[in-house]
């Protein structure tokens, strides 16, 4: 047991009997509890295999690899749309996951399988991702955007693709477009 998780749970302002709770069902498999990006983390030989994450409206167990895992009861979920790796199981209360702990250890153990053999997600490559035609145009213009953006790492690429495809209206592509160009001149992610 770590120290850090122990104090992250008793200074939680919310979710600590769940936290508790999906913490002893984690202990009991084995895996080595460590304390990443502030919350509680589960590794095996120094591989994150799952963390105990508290949102607003719920707690769940996020599966670093949870593509990967096999889930005959339906437990895991997508955190997101574009997610090509995670999964989570959502909680509200500790009853839930009393009720659902066979299901839980289930898919920690196989995560711990996953884990133990290897195994890796296959992402998507940046090119499967649709290209909008705002910024197709903008490629063709500037050869320097062109260079400036296949030289961005595959995940920076697909982050621009998927936030100027997902705006409706062409003439926000187009100002998305405009807005980040200097940006990927520069070598810059979305975020960073």
């Amino acid at each position: 047991m770590n120290a850090q998780v122990d104090a992250f749970i008793e200074n939680a302002k919310r979710w600590s009997d769940e936290y508790r709770a999906l913490r002893h069902i984690v202990l009991q498999t084995g895996l080595t509890e460590a304390y990443k990006w502030g919350k509680p983390c589960y590794t095996l030989n120094d591989n994150n295999v799952l963390i105990i994450q508290g949102f607003k409206h719920f707690c769940a167990l996020l599966f670093t690899k949870g593509a990967l895992i096999e889930d005959p009861t339906g437990l895991l979920q997508w955190p997101g749309e574009h997610t090509q790796s995670a999964k989570r199981s959502c909680f509200n209360n500790v009853e839930e996951i009393q009720q659902q702990a066979v299901a839980v250890r289930a898919c920690i153990e196989d995560a711990i399988r996953v884990e133990k053999a290897g195994l890796k997600v296959e992402f998507k490559k940046s090119k499967a991702f649709s290209v909008p035609a705002e910024f197709q145009q903008r490629l063709e213009e500037l050869p320097a955007l062109k260079t400036a953006f296949e030289s961005l790492t595959p995940g920076r690429q697909r982050a621009y693709l998927m936030y100027f495809s997902n705006a409706k209206q062409s003439k926000t592509r187009a100002a998305r477009v405009e807005k980040h160009l200097e940006r990927i001149l520069d070598g810059l992610g979305l975020t960073d």
